[in-house]
């Protein structure tokens, strides 16, 4: 059962991030560099495969969130959106501005993708917290 929870909680952190790329992707592209044509369209195409390493990697967090969680016996709603927001905010996005800032990356990109690891982490700690995990 809690690998399905696992899965579960990796799905909505992905769907959320489908919703938000789409609503950012303007802004996200151009604070990435993405080279775009005359229509705003990237120039390059990568396929599928970003996407499913995207969700790939969006399982491992939540695998190892959920490890986390049952040690530190984080099995409620409030105590999972309080871990996963902290996990987010204060694990991933740190890292990521860092990695940005030693590659010369506009500080809106970090505030870009780091929306979405907040969020994420965050709906991912509520499913486990509303599973008990």
């Amino acid at each position: 059962m809690q690998f399905l929870v696992v899965i579960l909680a990796a799905f909505v952190a992905y769907a959320f991030g489908a919703f938000w790329y789409t609503y950012m992707s303007k802004p996200w592209m151009v604070a990435a560099g993405i080279p775009m044509d005359a229509n705003g369209k990237p120039t390059r195409n990568g396929g599928a495969m970003p996407f499913v390493i995207g969700f790939v990697a969006t399982l491992l967090v939540a695998g190892m969130m959920r490890h986390i969680f049952v040690q530190s016996h984080l099995g409620t709603v409030t105590l999972g959106a309080m871990g996963g927001f902290g996990i987010g905010a204060f694990l991933i996005t740190p890292w990521v501005m860092m990695n940005y800032s030693f590659a010369g990356r506009p500080f809106k990109l970090t505030l870009i993708d780091g929306t979405n690891s907040v969020v994420g982490c965050t709906l991912m700690g509520i499913i486990f917290g509303a599973f008990g995990v």
